[in-house]
């Protein structure tokens, strides 16, 4: 069979599938695992995904929107030239991937109809059950459902440590940091899950806009930066050059040293199989224990503090 996968998440599960030969075509943003790295990219941003700030990216993406033209650039040419048996696309975020009007302009010129399996998580449990339907569309349908039974036993075994836990610190995950987002859809619940309160948002709520003050009122016990697309390492700094603007974020050194930088992409904006890791990630957080330590390349802690963030 061949597949075309426009989601990162989507491709993570083909691959776990052992169907990465198959694929015939994925995202610019498919990078994992290592082994997708060479399969032809279907998907192609209008805006340069590296370079700019987020509040850059904002304003071009509100000019694009704006102006009724598309954040993607699917290339129909090399989508027929493929001429998959099967399409892997979404119905979530029109600025996460391609749009499915977008698809069905491209697949209108195709003599053959390839079938097409649209993902619309919106909780933990919907991006397990995913995995099986992607399983059952590739004609993997045992391995799915082996795949997101080890998932669920993951799950249960967080829910069975947090259970019953006293203390569930409140949480405030920013999903984007200018404008400032509160991150929604499946994270609140992860927070849950994983023994925690989130502070301003529901589960299945969609991410919003909020203040600067709105997440100081919600006196969050932690802090939990996980900017959408961004590694550790540029949500630093980008955060850190924020923190130097006199009229941006005045953050107390007691939350400073609860804040968290994690790698989002990985780990909590694709609705993967390792949204499991997120979530054992933010228990770890919330929980510290030796027994699960942090590691560095999923999360750190905000420092050093510039100095005039200090009272």
């Amino acid at each position: 069979m061949k597949i075309c996968s426009l989601l990162p998440s989507a491709t993570e599960v083909i691959a776990a599938l052992g169907l990465r030969d198959d694929l015939v075509g994925i995202s610019h943003e498919c990078d994992y695992p290592a082994s997708v790295k060479g399969v032809p990219i279907m998907v192609e941003p209008m805006i340069p995904p590296h370079g700019l700030a987020s509040a850059e990216i904002d304003r071009q993406v509100g000019q694009l929107v704006a102006s009724g033209q598309r954040l993607y650039r699917l290339n129909d040419q090399l989508l027929r030239q493929t001429q998959p048996d099967l399409i892997l696309s979404q119905d979530l975020c029109h600025v996460c991937a391609v749009t499915p009007d977008q698809l069905h302009d491209a697949l209108s010129a195709m003599a053959q109809q390839p079938a097409i399996l649209t993902l619309n998580p919106s909780t933990v449990h919907d991006v397990i059950d995913d995995v099986v339907r992607i399983g059952d569309a590739a004609g993997r349908s045992a391995e799915g459902h082996r795949l997101a039974t080890g998932l669920r036993n993951r799950l249960d075994a967080i829910t069975t440590r947090t259970h019953g836990i006293a203390h569930r610190p409140r949480v405030v995950c920013i999903e984007w940091l200018s404008p400032l987002y509160v991150a929604g859809h499946w994270v609140p619940e992860m927070v849950q899950l994983a023994g925690g309160q989130d502070g301003l948002a529901q589960p299945q709520s969609p991410s919003r806009v909020v203040t600067w003050e709105e997440v100081l009122a919600a006196a969050p016990d932690v802090l939990i930066m996980m900017p959408c697309g961004f590694s550790i390492e540029r949500t630093r700094t980008e955060l850190l050059q924020l923190m130097k603007q006199p009229d941006q974020w005045k953050l107390p050194p007691a939350l400073a040293a609860q804040t968290y930088l994690v790698d989002a992409s990985s780990y909590f904006s694709r609705p993967g199989p390792r949204l499991i890791d997120g979530i054992e990630l933010l228990a770890a957080i919330l929980h510290p224990s030796d027994r699960n330590p942090i590691r560095e390349s999923m999360a750190c802690r905000l420092k050093p503090l510039p100095l005039h963030q200090h009272p």
